[in-house]
């Protein structure tokens, strides 16, 4: 049996080889399908690895809470908010809170201006407990401290791409920038996060949640988003019922109304990404897949052009004693062959594609391709060229060797 086979893998590699331009472009398909299964798969897993690292690094003990409005009643006009009076609540009667700070965005402008030089920001204001929550840390002076909140002072934290796309110098700290007509001076600067999926962490602009808040003016149209970390006793999902309850309570929502807000855990908000990042896998691997068919078809069809070029031959091997499943084993080798073959190429061509696109998006995180996907991408390969193979191989294996020799 072990002889048997080792004959028709050899006649099988003879047969590839003797013919090079055509099994390649016989294998295209495969090639073309595997490599695009493997950069999708390589670009989202690297993607999937980093997003797990930055929300890992914010801990699990961490909560964020947002208004929430659905589509419809957005369309109505109707807007849901969390206002500084929800932030006293959570953090009166909250239980197992460690810190708590509310966030406050600039919904006027984006614009931060220093002497000739412009820049679009995200701008939001809040206290001195968002460096704890957020683990944030300063490359120079200081962050936001309680009294500058207390006495609504005209002060700002930056990061590093706002210090660079103003021209200010290595140490910003005594600065000045603009925000709306207004004059901040600049008390920190800091430490660089780099680039999340081709989004700068870096390009932000922190003022104190009370000076946020006299800027703004429209004092009705407040909407804040509460960020806070637990302390290591306290049950997350405890914690989050007891919010939810004080929130539903205050907003006077009814038993069969929906919440008007959302509490959201760093691992549910990882959860999220995990399944768009899992949904376009499926359905980009599901697209291209068909082009797997599509090369197991052209594996199909070149193999009976094969076995009919190949015809005299096979009587040959039948009249000087070659059984049946000899020839059947020879047809089926070559067939995997052939789609084993286009997957190796695939997969080097896929994740250099991979690499490719990481590399050329700026902070895009690297290519990373999973032992599951490679498995999978030559597992399929192979079967795809065994299903294909079977048709052109039985009908190699029941020529008549006499009709086969006669064949001209």
């Amino acid at each position: 049996m072990f002889f048997s086979l080792f004959e028709s893998s050899r006649a099988a590699f003879a047969s590839i080889f003797a013919h090079g331009l055509r099994s390649f472009l016989t294998t295209l398909g495969i090639v073309i399908g595997v490599a695009s299964v493997i950069a999708v798969v390589s670009v989202t897993q690297g993607m999937s690895a980093f997003i797990g690292d930055t929300f890992s690094s914010l801990g699990s003990n961490s909560l964020t809470i947002e208004s929430y409005t659905p589509l419809e009643d957005q369309m109505k006009g109707i807007r849901a908010r969390l206002t500084p009076s929800d932030l006293e609540l959570v953090e009166r009667r909250g239980d197992g809170i460690a810190s708590i700070t509310p966030i406050l965005y600039a919904n006027r402008t984006s614009q931060v201006k220093a002497g000739s030089q412009t820049a679009f920001s995200q701008i939001f204001g809040t206290t001195y407990a968002f460096q704890e929550v957020s683990q944030s840390y300063m490359r120079v002076g200081r962050f936001i401290a309680a009294s500058d909140n207390d006495t609504r002072r005209r002060v700002v934290v930056i990061g590093d791409s706002v210090r660079e796309n103003l021209s200010l110098p290595e140490n910003p700290v005594n600065e000045y920038v603009e925000i709306g007509g207004e004059w901040l001076k600049i008390v920190g600067l800091l430490e660089p996060k780099g680039d999340l999926m081709g989004f700068s962490q870096d390009d932000l602009v922190i003022m104190p949640f009370n000076t946020m808040r006299s800027i703004q003016g429209n004092q009705a149209q407040t909407d804040i988003q509460i960020q806070l970390s637990l302390s290591e006793q306290a049950d997350i999902e405890t914690v989050s019922q007891q919010l939810t309850t004080l929130l539903r309570n205050a907003h006077g929502l009814a038993s069969d109304e929906d919440d008007d807000f959302r509490i959201q855990t760093s691992e549910q908000l990882m959860a999220t990404f995990d399944t768009i990042i899992n949904t376009v896998t499926v359905v980009v691997g599901g697209i291209v897949s068909i082009s797997l068919l599509v090369g197991g078809i052209g594996i199909m069809n070149i193999m009976l052009v094969s076995v009919t070029e190949r015809t005299r031959e096979i009587g040959i091997c039948k009249a000087i004693g070659a059984k049946r499943h000899h020839i059947l084993l020879q047809f089926l080798i070559e067939a995997l062959l052939l789609s084993l073959l286009g997957g190796l190429i695939g997969l080097a061509i896929g994740y250099g594609l991979g690499t490719l696109i990481s590399s050329s998006i700026p902070g895009f995180p690297p290519a990373t391709i999973p032992f599951w996907s490679i498995a999978l991408a030559l597992g399929f390969s192979g079967f795809v060229g065994v299903l294909f193979g079977i048709l052109p191989a039985a009908k190699a294996a029941n020529l008549d060797p006499i009709d086969a020799l006669r064949y001209e």
